[in-house]
């Protein structure tokens, strides 16, 4: 039952934690890899276009915008549970010519190459407040453990200069508060983590999936099995 609602409407309210942690530990790198990558060819053909040069270096970036979303809507299904149906129009049989219209006229495209654009600004974003957060709740929380191994013996807050040193924890007995603290914190950081997730999936399902127009017409773009993301 909760598969098949999955499989309707591409979403998923709570995904699971462990992959919305991977995920989104794994937006930064990949966003700068799309952006930069298909940045310098997008440049680079349009810009020797002229000479025709560009033009197979401009179908690579176009190739490459598709096929990577195609490793997308993979991901986001492996790791948050969430079916992005596909979305581009059927190819015709004849010319390459009139395949290479019709992917150039396909919104998806489009789409899918704004989504690796925006992974890289929207990559920065999650992995600041995701590696924040964590930081942040697990220092805290493990404060009884460690605070004796640091330089002064003490943690001193909010730093260790003498004329800023306004909390000072130099006992097991001091820390337990910042630990019961710390367990709050990571409990935020769980909700925090799988609300990014989740959002990021609906985002996903927005550029990366069919419009709500095609669905309704019933566009043509090729039928994928219920349970796959890599097929188109």
């Amino acid at each position: 039952m909760h598969t098949a609602q999955i499989e309707q409407d591409g979403s998923r309210s709570r995904p699971p934690f462990a992959g919305s942690l991977g995920f989104l530990l794994m937006n930064l790198p990949i966003g700068i890899f799309g952006f930069t990558l298909l940045f310098t060819l997008a440049t680079t053909g349009i810009s020797t276009a002229i000479v025709w040069v560009g033009l197979p270096i401009a179908a690579l970036a176009v190739l490459l915008a598709r096929g990577g979303a195609r490793v997308e809507r993979a991901r986001v299904y492996a790791m948050l549970d969430t079916y992005i149906p596909v979305p581009y129009r059927a190819l015709p049989e004849g010319s390459q010519k009139d395949r290479w219209k019709v992917r150039l006229k396909d919104g998806a495209t489009w789409r899918d190459a704004a989504y690796f654009f925006l992974l890289f600004p929207l990559g920065i974003i999650q992995f600041v407040l995701v590696t924040t957060f964590w930081a942040v709740s697990l220092a805290f929380a493990a404060l009884p453990i460690y605070f004796r191994y640091l330089p002064t013996g003490a943690f001193h807050f909010p730093a260790y200069d003498a004329d800023l040193r306004w909390i000072t924890v130099d006992s097991t007995v001091e820390a337990l508060p910042w630990a019961a603290l710390g367990v709050l914190f990571i409990a935020i950081s769980v909700a925090l983590t799988r609300a990014m997730a989740a959002g990021h999936a609906r985002f996903a399902a927005v550029l990366l999936g069919p419009t709500r127009r095609m669905e309704e017409d019933g566009s043509p773009f090729p039928e994928a099995p219920a349970m796959s993301t890599v097929a188109g």
